[in-house]
């Protein structure tokens, strides 16, 4: 370890340590194992008792507020610019944006809240110097390794790009306005997206906990999706997904990395799946897809019904696109 790695480890070591004294004067009590752990960092995210004291405490009546003491932990903590740090905060943002926008309605302070959601918008927008993410979709008309494309006699520009906006561009936000709050909390969710092979199975737990909450709708319906009868049970669909308490808006921004985080929990975990994660995830892509409908949103509609076929594929083991293997070979003449 070179002398500049090693004063690195010693400012991340001496944050983690500090972050974990002053949370202590928070909670009623941390885990001893914190305090004389020689990765404190990593403590601090994956400690189980700690999460559920923190889970605690965000979820109490007046959390939220502009003078609540660990809303002011997160935020410093996750400007301290320590990845492993930022890692900590992360966890918790599903129950933070949950519990949030729970409570808008309800008109009560969360100007606690609203400083953390905004330090990660914050970074996020320098680090991304307000850019957008973008992608280049594969074209036949431009050459590859795999084929060659022939002159195109008029070519235009549609033809010389294929970019797709994976994230519009970031502008600085001092508040969170209401025109605003569904795009400050889906650059969040997309940065917790990329940071979730970190996050600990309770924190997409959490996360699912929320999905579910946020659509408003009873998706259990939808269980046996695409193999359910609409037809005979469209009028049961209605009486069974009524508004439920919690329903918030799910405009694109928000609601696509809300299913990229789904799908990991669907298919990320493929080899050591974990089964209360992959029910937990089956049944906010079932609620979603039951909000999907309700508001007839066709973008959703798809993206959530893709969810769903993929599902049922892995439960069946059945592909429907798949052509049928057989050994008989069947001729047609034309006459």
């Amino acid at each position: 370890m070179s002398t500049e790695q090693k004063v690195s480890w010693s400012d991340s070591f001496s944050e983690a340590q500090t972050a974990i004294q002053t949370l202590s004067t928070i909670l009623p009590s941390i885990p001893p194992t914190l305090s004389s752990s020689d990765t404190p960092s990593l403590a601090l995210l994956t400690d189980p008792e700690l999460a559920t004291q923190v889970s605690d405490h965000l979820r109490q009546p007046d959390s939220g507020a502009g003078d609540n003491q660990l809303c002011r932990w997160l935020y410093d903590t996750f400007n301290t610019s320590k990845v492993d740090l930022q890692l900590v905060v992360l966890r918790f943002l599903p129950i933070i944006a949950g519990i949030y926008l729970s409570r808008i309605p309800l008109r009560k302070p969360l100007a606690g809240f609203e400083a953390v959601l905004l330090a990660i918008y914050a970074h996020e927008t320098t680090a991304r110097n307000g850019q957008a993410i973008t992608i280049n979709l594969p074209d036949l008309s431009h050459p590859s390794i795999y084929h060659e494309s022939k002159p195109q006699p008029h070519k235009s520009s549609s033809t010389d790009l294929n970019l797709v906006v994976i994230s519009p561009g970031l502008d600085p936000q001092g508040t969170i306005r209401s025109t605003k709050r569904a795009r400050i909390i889906g650059v969040g969710l997309e940065l917790y997206n990329s940071k979730i092979v970190d996050m600990p199975i309770q924190s997409k737990l959490d996360f699912c906990e929320f999905c579910i909450i946020w659509a408003g709708q009873d998706g259990e319906f939808y269980k046996n999706f695409p193999n359910d009868n609409r037809e005979e049970k469209g009028k049961e669909d209605e009486t069974k997904n009524e508004k439920q308490e919690g329903r918030v808006l799910l405009p694109w921004e928000m609601l696509q990395p809300m299913l990229r985080i789904l799908s990991h929990c669907l298919m990320g975990t493929y080899k050591n799946k974990n089964h209360e994660l992959h029910e937990a995830a089956c049944r906010a892509c079932r609620s979603l897809y039951a909000r999907a409908l309700h508001d007839i949103n066709p973008k959703a509609i798809l993206a959530i019904g893709s969810l769903l076929k993929l599902i049922n594929f892995r439960k069946t083991g059945v592909d429907h696109t798949e052509l049928p293997v057989t050994n008989v070979i069947n001729l047609q003449f034309l006459h």
